[in-house]
């Protein structure tokens, strides 16, 4: 008689050599017709063109998280929109209520600037310092005369 871990066991061991044979059936008859194409580390059907370790702009990911976070939560409001009357005015509040938050959210990410393609590049303060020569003291008065302005 077997426990109930004993059951699990089976049952994964019984998934595990289901998934092997699949995989080495599915190997025996596929077709093998290697060509230099399909050898080529892109089947895509463009040609690759420079080195693949190129970096990405950061702000394609975060467009996607956005994206997938303001996803998620309209997907929330189907069930919601099917049922609220059911539940009268509360429920009609609680769904105002997460409406209002997702348009605040939404808006915090807009006026942030993250949903931007193009961001205006940050240029540095340059600070301008003073050659001093040999003879410096024309220089040192210059620069004095411009601190105490």
């Amino acid at each position: 008689m077997l426990t109930e871990f004993g059951k699990i066991f089976v049952f994964l061991l019984i998934a595990i050599i289901f998934v092997i044979a699949l995989v080495f059936i599915a190997w025996l008859i596929r077709p093998a017709r290697p060509t230099k194409e399909k050898l080529t580390t892109y089947e895509c059907g463009e040609n690759p063109e420079g080195s693949p370790w190129v970096k990405f702009n950061i702000r394609f990911y975060v467009v996607s998280l956005i994206f997938l976070i303001f996803d998620v939560e309209v997907v929330l409001l189907i069930p919601w929109a099917l049922v609220y009357k059911n539940f009268g005015l509360g429920g009609f509040m609680v769904g105002a209520i997460f409406l209002i938050l997702l348009g605040l959210g939404m808006a915090y990410e807009w006026r942030k600037g993250d949903l931007e393609w193009d961001r205006a590049k940050i240029i540095p303060p340059v600070v301008k310092r003073p050659v001093f020569s040999s003879d410096n003291t024309r220089e040192e008065e210059t620069l004095k005369s411009n601190i105490l302005v």
